[in-house]
């Protein structure tokens, strides 16, 4: 099974390893880090589930919770070093579907999410998943890439995008479009698909797969 999942998570080195965590067990993920970003991100994004930490700047995760809650049934796990008999209560009450204390292990982290997601339903099937570009495999699930049978090694970021281009080849994406899913700056976008040419093509200053659309963005042929 896989989901699209929010986390919303203040430090930095935390949600990394959530997110990490997430990915490999073939999710896709998007990452805040702060209250008022979680509400906007959860509107726009429309998530299968949040992972919200209660201690966050601008908005605390219970104050989320409770914005959330007034407008939609996303599965959210709160994720907290609060663990008092009435926090975890006032967490339930309030509508959360489970409540993970810090420190945690992330294998059970993951495992509690899979729960949660087969019980609401909000998994998707993946079966059909593997996405294939001429000689050029994207696994989601397994989160490996092959090229003509050889493994080719990316970042998490460096994955998204190519999936996300993969899922539809010879469709001409804009940097906006391609900022939606975490990318911080257009120029970031730029620096990524650098990289990518560089693990997939012969030539990355003659790139035959990664193409520039030049005054438009770029396609996957």
């Amino acid at each position: 099974m896989c989901a699209h999942i929010l986390v919303a998570e203040d430090n930095v080195h935390q949600a990394e390893l959530v997110r990490r965590y997430l990915e490999h067990d073939g999710h896709s993920v998007v990452v805040v880090h702060d209250g008022r970003a979680a509400i906007d991100e959860t509107r726009r994004r429309n998530p299968d589930l949040l992972v919200l930490d209660v201690m966050m700047p601008l908005v605390d995760g219970i104050d989320v919770l409770r914005a959330i809650r007034t407008e939609s049934d996303v599965p959210i796990v709160l994720l907290t070093a609060r663990s008092t008999e009435d926090d975890v209560l006032l967490g339930f009450d309030l509508g959360a579907d489970d409540y993970i204390t810090k420190p945690f292990r992330p294998r059970q982290m993951v495992a509690r999410v899979r729960t949660i997601l087969r019980r609401t339903g909000r998994a998707r099937e993946t079966n059909a998943t593997v996405l294939k570009v001429g000689d050029l495999v994207i696994d989601p699930i397994r989160h490996e890439v092959h090229l003509s049978d050889e493994a080719v090694s990316l970042t998490p970021a460096e994955f998204r995008l190519l999936a996300r281009m993969a899922a539809q080849p010879q469709r001409v994406f804009t940097r906006e479009q391609l900022l939606e899913d975490g990318f911080i700056t257009a120029r970031t976008v730029d620096v990524h698909m650098m990289k990518l040419r560089r693990k997939i093509e012969k030539d990355p200053r003659r790139p035959e797969r990664l193409l520039t659309v030049y005054g438009i963005g770029y396609k996957l042929v």
